[in-house]
């Protein structure tokens, strides 16, 4: 009968636990394209997430992402990118990550997984001298610019029709532009009366406005969570922004950038 020596027996061993810390590290490598780096997406004309300053982009996400990169030992990259290929990108494999103040719904975890980092609700935008809307039922007949490829383009329209058409009330009008400013320009020009955005950016897209653009709503409306999005499976990735957000948890930089931006926290898994 063949057997090993001792010797034989520990160098196996050796060589089988060298294997096996060579395929988790290899695995690690496996959730970002290049190694040591991560290539962050956001479309940069959304303050206060991210917005042009010069030619540095600024504001909660690319703050965010330094933080969690940190946390990460990962080199970030920031790629400023439309709003149409943002998670459509990670398939693609254009970049690593989104960043980029995106509600997570189905629609986007069919083809990409998401960990939450912050949340927030809707504000309704209207012109200083036009329609007030309050809340999203007062939307009926009104004509309200979105942002195409936006959580609330479905959600008007399931309003529009189990809501307003409903109950004898007109539907909503709704228009898509390529851009969040694009629809502000359109507000301005009075070719929508309203606009829905996240609260933090529409303030801050109000606030720029001169005084021509006013929050008609007292309360935020359709309340959901934004997240971090990574390509579907890539189950290392999302573990590793997993414990980079339990890091700045604990560290107390979440909430101290939460406060900053007037955002609201969500809690850990």
């Amino acid at each position: 009968m063949f057997t090993l020596s001792t010797t034989a027996r520990k160098t196996g061993l050796a060589l089988s636990l060298a294997t096996l810390l060579l395929g988790t590290a290899l695995q690690a490598q496996a959730q970002v394209a290049v190694p040591g780096a991560i290539k962050v997406a956001l479309e940069a004309s959304y303050p206060p997430f991210e917005s042009y300053e010069g030619d540095k982009i600024v504001g909660f996400d690319p703050e965010l992402t330094a933080l969690l990169s940190r946390e990460m030992k990962l080199k970030p990259t920031l790629v400023d990118t439309k709003f149409a290929s943002l998670v459509l990108g990670l398939g693609g494999g254009q970049h690593d990550a989104v960043i980029s103040g995106l509600y997570i719904t189905a629609e986007r975890l069919a083809i990409a997984d998401a960990v939450p980092y912050a949340g927030m609700g809707a504000l309704i935008m209207a012109s200083k001298d036009g329609v007030q809307p309050k809340t999203e039922n007062d939307l009926c007949g009104v004509k309200v610019g979105l942002q195409a490829g936006t959580s609330w383009v479905k959600k008007l329209q399931t309003l529009s029709t189990e809501y307003c058409v409903a109950n004898g009330k007109p539907p909503v009008a709704v228009s898509e532009f390529p851009t969040a400013p694009e629809v502000s320009q359109a507000l301005m020009s009075k070719n929508v009366q309203a606009q829905i955005e996240v609260a933090a950016a529409a303030k801050a897209f109000a606030a720029k406005s001169n005084g021509r653009i006013v929050v008609s709503s007292p309360a935020t409306v359709y309340p959901q969570i934004l997240g971090i999005y990574v390509k579907k499976g890539n189950t290392v990735l999302v573990k590793q922004f997993e414990a980079a957000m339990a890091a700045i948890h604990k560290s107390g930089e979440y909430d101290a950038l939460i406060k900053k931006y007037d955002l609201n926290p969500v809690a850990l898994k």
